[in-house]
Parts: structure tokens; C-alpha cells; sequence
């Protein structure tokens, strides 16, 4: 039993700079990334569908997205679907593809972004701090002896702090994709 509140807070704390990370990768730095839209949902017949269910997207260059979608039929909507997810993309419909190209950031965007990053990083900071909540609450409940519950307390603030470096140093990171001109 003495591994279990260490080896629970670890793991969960795992999954919260996970989904920090991938968090981060929906904010763009002005370069093509096709996990900028995971969040689009597409009208399909009546069924809102994710986008990479319905067409693979690919970087042709540097600064561009190609959407190539299974059935043509759906062009108009995964281009809706775009315009609708408000993501600051024009998608050019050929077709047979849909073309995005990422316009460069301007200054006041790329602070707005790293703003953005920040939050981000806050929430999975928070998501951590509510994992040493529950842990702690756990290790009080067990009425383990003083000196014990004192121990594991340090242990589970140990992994609260090596954590929270790990999000420091993905936020230094992004901080840094995104001020890169």
C-alpha cells in the first residue's frame, strides 16, 4: 500500500502534461501543422464528423496545408466546416482540394498566442495541484502514523514540483516556437 497514492498521483499527473501538450499543439506559430485542426468538425450527412475522419491533410511546404478529402461531395462542408471553426485559416477550394495557406504572424498575434500558451499551461499547472489535493486527502484518510503521512505528503509535493518543471520547460518551448520569426 505504500506505493499506491505515489504511483495514482504520478500517473495522473502524467496524463495532465499530456493533455497540456496536446494543447499546445493546436496553438500554431505560423508554421503548417495538421493538428491545428483536430478541433474541426465537419456536417457529413447530417453527422458532425471530424475532419481527419473524412480527408488526409498533409504540409505540401512549409507554410501550407493540402485537404484532400475521401468523397469530393464534401468539399463545401470541410471548407464550411474551416470558415466555421474560426481558426483564422481562408481555405481555398480548387475542386478536388482544399488549400490553406497559414498567414505569417504579426507581433501583437504571437503575444496573444504566448498568452494563450500560458493559460494552457495554468490549467495543466491546476490539473496537478488537484491531483496533490486528492492524494493528500487520501494519506489523511488512511490515519497513518504522524511521521508516515508526513513522508509520503513530501513525496507526493516532490512529484507536484518535478511535474510542474516539466510544463515550465514545454511552456519555455512553445514560448520559444512562437516568438521565433
Amino acid at each position: 500500500m505504500d506505493f499506491d497514492y505515489l504511483k495514482d498521483a504520478e500517473e495522473k499527473m502524467k496524463k495532465a502534461v499530456e493533455a497540456t501538450e496536446k494543447k499546445f499543439q493546436t496553438v500554431r506559430a505560423g508554421r503548417a501543422n495538421p493538428s491545428s485542426l483536430d478541433g474541426v468538425m465537419v456536417n457529413y450527412y447530417g453527422a458532425m464528423t471530424p475532419l481527419k475522419q473524412l480527408a488526409t491533410i498533409s504540409v505540401p511546404e512549409a507554410r501550407q496545408l493540402l485537404i484532400k478529402p475521401f468523397d469530393r461531395s464534401c468539399l463545401s462542408a470541410i471548407e464550411k466546416a474551416i470558415f466555421d471553426a474560426n481558426l483564422g485559416y481562408t481555405p481555398n477550394n480548387d475542386g478536388e482540394t482544399i488549400r490553406i495557406v497559414i498567414p505569417m504572424l504579426t507581433e501583437d498575434r504571437r503575444k496573444e498566442l504566448v498568452k494563450q500558451v500560458k493559460a494552457i499551461s495554468e490549467e495543466g499547472k491546476v490539473s496537478i495541484r488537484n491531483v496533490r489535493h486528492e492524494a493528500i486527502e487520501a494519506i489523511e484518510k488512511a490515519n497513518l502514523p504522524e511521521d508516515e503521512e508526513k513522508s509520503k505528503s513530501t513525496a507526493i509535493q516532490n512529484l507536484v514540483n518535478e511535474y510542474n518543471k516539466i510544463i515550465d520547460d514545454k511552456l519555455k518551448e512553445k514560448d520559444e516556437e512562437l516568438l521565433t520569426v
